[in-house]
């Protein structure tokens, strides 16, 4: 049985128990990890995301009134009941704003969203950096489109898109950007896909890491983080500042000339990562393209300094599994995500996994932090209806 079947018999049994009744359907929806392009989604840049094939699954049945029912199998996850005009911006918190918050803006969008009885479950780590929350927005969004008659295909996706962005920034308070929910809603199984953010146009890039003999490890630090704990939303506020001097609409038309412009060394340094963030995705997107994805380790590595020292998220056990895994191995590794927690990345051969694991939980131990864990991810598909 599949991750995704797996999760899915999970979500139907948790809809069981809650409230008695079966599903009219399951949607499962991916996490993601990215390859490169980070913290430049919400800059207008370019990010190489690709789906997980770990995914949140929606058992979803729907109601003939106005009632919204919510459950998650997360035993720390408090269900939530209330109606179809409870779900907007300072109404719903914890877990069900990220569900409650992505009926509220299909609403927002023209949808007819019935009510619904809802029980999700997932095997996304949670606060990892590997986008649980978008996972669980774009399951959210497809099956409530579905149930309320419309018909999956592109252009409803690109609205479920921009409903899943709206419904984290105005109700969750978190100023995600667009990557995470484009790739839960529009990957291909076996891409990576190229994403321009300022107008959403992607592109899928065949990686080639098996025929290669090469595998993308995750590290996961198992510190939480959170997005709306006020950092991310600073780093986005210094960006538009930056783009706001320097007089562009998206900062990741900035320069290296421009950088040297501002005067605010912080500003400077943020407007520095972008800029170099960009150059590093077209070179990678380059690389793998020409089939050379084995050489793309150091722009991996330049990443992670930057994002450690221009951009001022990583934390001190990203480094420790960052500096560990490539002294054992890695052709390059970098953090991921939001950062301040959460998990790094590592490009290893295949042969190295085992090494690679051993010397990330050594070097934690070592440093008296929480001992990592570890798994090799493969793409997967985007959110789809699998029953």
């Amino acid at each position: 049985m599949s991750g995704a079947e797996q999760q899915a018999r999970e979500a139907v049994a948790a809809l069981r128990d809650a409230w008695g009744t079966e599903p009219d359907g399951v949607w499962t929806a991916p996490g993601r990890v990215n390859l490169i392009g980070e913290h430049v989604d919400y800059n207008g840049g370019r990010c190489l995301p690709m789906a997980l094939t770990r995914v949140t699954a929606a058992a979803v049945r729907r109601r003939d009134d106005d009632r919204v029912r919510l459950t998650s199998t997360d035993p720390d996850a408090e269900p939530f009941e209330g109606t179809l005009a409870d779900l907007g911006p300072g109404q719903v918190s914890g877990w069900a704003a990220y569900a409650a918050g992505t009926l509220w803006s299909l609403q927002q969008a023209g949808i007819e969203v019935p009510g619904l009885d809802m029980a999700v479950s997932s095997d996304v780590p949670l606060g990892a950096g590997l986008s649980s929350s978008a996972s669980l927005e774009a399951a959210v969004a497809l099956s409530a489109a579905e149930l309320a008659g419309r018909t999956d295909d592109q252009q409803l996706r690109h609205l479920l898109i921009q409903a899943a962005i709206r419904a984290e920034n105005e109700v969750v308070g978190a100023g995600t950007g667009g990557m995470d929910q484009t790739v839960a809603l529009l990957a291909e199984e076996g891409s990576a896909l190229l994403i321009h953010t300022r107008d959403f146009r992607t592109e899928p890039v065949q990686l080639g890491l098996a025929e290669a003999g090469l595998e993308l490890m995750v590290i996961d630090t198992r510190v939480k983080h959170t997005l709306a704990d006020g950092q991310y939303a600073k780093r986005r506020a210094d960006c538009d500042e930056a783009a706001r001097q320097l007089g562009l609409e998206w900062l990741s038309d900035a320069t290296p000339a421009d950088v040297e412009r501002l005067a605010d060394p912080r500003l400077q340094a943020r407007t520095r990562h972008v800029v170099s963030e960009n150059q590093r995705v077209d070179r990678v997107v380059e690389l793998v393209r020409a089939g050379r994805v084995a050489e793309i380790g150091p722009l991996l590595d330049a990443s992670h300094a930057s994002l450690r020292d221009d951009y001022e998220v990583s934390a001190v056990e990203l480094d420790v599994v960052v500096e560990a895994a490539r002294s054992a191995g890695a052709l390059g590794a970098r953090m991921v995500g939001g950062g301040f927690g959460g998990s790094a990345i590592a490009l290893i051969r295949s042969a190295d996994a085992a090494a690679v694991d051993r010397a990330v939980v050594a070097a934690c131990g070592e440093r008296g932090l929480t001992e990592p864990a570890t798994l090799t991810v493969t793409s997967g598909p985007a959110a789809r209806r699998l029953s």
